[in-house]
């Protein structure tokens, strides 16, 4: 199998500052991003936002678990890295862009290269399915979770 990821977007009732607050605690991130299990900070910056954390998450055939770290480009961008873990690598970022009228569109990319093992467990209709709740459903999770706290 080769690189699982992809890219969704979706423009939100709610302006930069308060989309930034929810993309940049990514310590909370389970709570509203489905498949995402844990996140556990190990770092800080200087800032106290996590600059270091192990995440574990479902991807349908077994839990991955990854550490990544994260670096921030308030209020536009905050993106991950993999530096250890079960997938062979893994790159991701939410970007958001001010469109006016109180309005920000956020887009999800993600990045992964699953390795040998989990390549050959995730394909077909599961590399779709895993690609549609990583990926695809992470814009709409974002809208609730500004429109319901």
């Amino acid at each position: 199998m080769g690189m699982l990821g992809g890219e969704a977007s979706a423009e939100i009732e709610a302006p930069i500052d308060e989309v930034w607050a929810v993309v940049e605690d990514v310590a909370s991130a389970p709570s509203w991003q489905d498949g995402l299990d844990a996140m556990e900070p190990i770092e800080h910056d200087a800032e106290g936002r996590v600059a270091l954390a192990d995440s574990t998450t479902d991807a349908k055939v077994r839990s991955v678990t990854t550490r990544v770290r994260f670096t921030y480009d308030p209020p536009h961008r905050v993106s991950w890295t993999q530096e250890k873990g079960d997938l062979k690598s893994l790159d991701g970022s939410w970007e958001l862009e001010d469109v006016g009228g109180g309005r920000t569109r956020a887009t999800y990319r993600l990045e992964g290269e699953p390795g040998r093992v989990l390549g050959m467990l995730v394909r077909g209709p599961v590399q779709d399915r895993l690609r549609g709740v990583l990926v695809g459903g992470r814009p709409e999770e974002l809208r609730r979770r500004l429109t319901t706290g």
